[in-house]
């Protein structure tokens, strides 16, 4: 089985003594092609560069370029400019992680909702897929989306927690999902159960959203507590055990799905 990590934060600090053991066990795992997150204009560019340093045949590594909302006050004119050079790069496959964050707050609304918008506009100009953060915001964000959606090319909604309005609502909007491992987490993650059955093969991918989210349902554990792209396959497990459809099936149509969304190669079985 060929698996692809659609989002790894792996800019990440605690990942800075480990990236190339990281990918090693990864493609052990069969976790072969891994899109690594970019949450700010400095982090974009840092996703860049591991992939040209950590995969110099351009087949393995890809990134998205654009500004989480947590970081939507730090957005600039210049911001969009940089931001516009970067989604030029051949390795920098989608606009994001960009949305909306209700729970935290950690920027006020109306500079969160600006920041979307100016990089929903630059998805549409360059024609590039958006990958998108949202909690608890779901319906502005659909709102938001409605007005964009003719124009942009594809859509995810990463680390999807929502509940079944919400889903439904995405779906009615033509976007694709992304599940991570909160699905394992029996303390708030179980509502998503009944709900993966409900996403259409071809809509539905996967992620670690490494280092954070480790499958509480993983044995054993790592003693760094850390999450990491090599547990995907846990992910796996949980969502076709819910789906009820075989792993096998779950890793062709959610792989297949990754690359034609993120315009991935396609790899030989090794």
């Amino acid at each position: 089985m060929q698996l692809v990590d659609i989002g790894v934060n792996l800019t990440h600090s605690s990942f800075d003594h480990d990236r190339e053991a990281l990918l090693v066990r990864a493609y052990q795992a069969g976790v072969c092609q891994l899109v690594l997150t970019g949450t700010s204009v400095a982090d974009s560019e840092q996703a860049l560069a591991l992939c040209r340093q950590l995969d110099e045949a351009g087949e393995r590594l890809f990134a998205t370029a654009g500004v989480h909302p947590h970081d939507a006050g730090d957005w600039t004119p210049d911001s969009a400019r940089q931001l516009r050079e970067l989604l030029k790069e051949e390795r920098i496959r989608a606009v994001g992680e960009c949305g909306l964050d209700f729970n935290r707050d950690l920027c006020p609304r109306p500079r969160q909702e600006k920041t979307l918008e100016e990089q929903l506009a630059l998805a549409v100009e360059l024609g590039k897929p958006v990958f998108l953060h949202e909690r608890d915001a779901s319906q502005r964000l659909v709102e938001m989306l409605r007005h964009y959606r003719d124009s942009l090319a594809a859509a995810v909604v990463h680390c999807f927690t929502g509940d079944k309005q919400a889903l439904f609502a995405y779906l009615d909007l033509d976007l694709h999902i992304g599940i991570t491992g909160w699905i394992c987490d029996e303390r708030r993650g179980t509502h998503l159960h009944p709900l993966v059955r409900e996403i259409p093969a071809g809509r539905l991918m996967l992620e670690s959203d490494a280092p954070y989210l480790l499958p509480r349902t993983l044995r054993p554990k790592p003693k760094s507590g850390h999450n990491e792209p090599a547990f995907l396959p846990e992910v796996l497990r949980e969502v076709a055990r819910h789906r009820n459809e075989s792993e096998e099936a779950l890793a062709e149509h959610s792989t297949a799905c990754a690359r034609r969304f993120f315009a991935l190669p396609k790899l030989a079985d090794r």
